[in-house]
């Protein structure tokens, strides 16, 4: 894989629908889905102008799982709603060993030393939630868990400045790459209108059959309002340390090392959402609380001012 300094167009409809001949979800995108795969092990190398990575994963598998994240028949593992024309779908991805290596490029703008960042982990497994039209199979919203156990983490002082350097050259492409979906397609912004309330259910016409409801309310209760990326961690033990040295007459002295910092954290997570407007609800939110609501009045009060020197100008 490599970085692009400018955005792909985004991708139109289903490989899979289209090579079946169809324009809409249907059997071939349900038998696709429906595979288990197994991979031995596999290596993603990726290229950048600043620094080139490499993933390797071992013992891989991918299968479908019910919205509860177990295995069971595969008629359970997507929820379809004829009303909305939506689909959700789950997959879960579990391998036994991750490797992630980094190092940067030869060119001018790197450090002549540097040292390369490496990081093994043990089993963990990522967990994926798609809602999907099923007219042309688009994804309207996504989340995605990046779930891992224990974790220790041997870190040096020039390793935390080159991951430094790392993730400011791909802020740059992936800013560019936020600023394009926002703008193509902004159907994944908007927040799914809520469920109807009993007394509208009351309402509806004669001819609609109360499966049709029971379905509405299991699709809300496990529907993506907004799309999402999440990273969980049960412990993660890091160690800093400093590897400065100085050389003196042409040899290296180790005597001359600093000190060295061990962090714990348990049950660490980080929650994203990228497409989530200021002064929006957050009720929706994996990790909601009622100390939200503060900054939910703040985030509203901060956009009404906004507003009004805009409409000044």
């Amino acid at each position: 894989m490599r970085t692009c300094e400018e955005p792909r167009p985004p991708n139109g409809q289903s490989p899979i629908a289209l090579a079946a001949g169809q324009s809409e979800y249907g059997f071939a995108e349900k038998v696709v889905e429906g595979m288990f795969i197994v991979v031995n092990s596999i290596t993603i190398k990726i290229h950048s102008k600043a620094f080139h990575a490499s993933f390797e994963l071992w013992q891989l598998q991918g299968y479908s799982v019910n919205p509860n994240w177990q295995q069971s028949d595969l008629r359970l593992t997507r929820i379809t709603d004829p009303q909305r024309g939506e689909v959700l779908t789950f997959k879960e991805l579990t391998w036994q060993t991750l490797r992630i290596e980094a190092d940067a490029t030869d060119n001018g703008d790197q450090d002549p030393v540097t040292t390369p960042l490496r990081l093994i982990t043990n089993q963990g497994r990522i967990q994926i939630s798609l809602k999907r039209r099923t007219k042309d199979c688009n994804v309207m919203a996504s989340k995605l868990m990046f779930l891992l156990d224990d974790l220790l983490w041997v870190l040096t002082d020039s390793q935390l400045k080159a991951m430094m350097k790392y993730a400011e050259s791909l802020s740059e492409a992936m800013e560019k790459s936020a600023q394009q979906r926002k703008s193509s397609v902004p159907e994944s912004v908007q927040i799914t209108p809520p469920a109807p309330s009993t007394q509208q259910s009351w309402s509806q016409p004669f001819g609609v059959s109360p499966n049709a409801t029971s379905i509405g309310q299991y699709f809300d209760k496990h529907d993506m309002k907004e799309s999402s990326y999440h990273l969980l961690i049960s412990r993660l033990d890091l160690h800093i340390c400093d590897d400065s040295h100085t050389r003196e007459s042409g040899t290296l002295k180790h005597g001359m090392l600093g000190g060295a910092m061990q962090l714990t954290f348990r049950r660490m997570a980080f929650d994203y959402y990228p497409f989530h407007r200021a002064g929006d609800a957050c009720r929706h939110w994996v990790r909601y609380s009622e100390a939200m609501e503060t900054r939910g009045q703040w985030a509203k009060k901060l956009v009404s001012e906004f507003q009004s020197k805009i409409e000044k100008l």
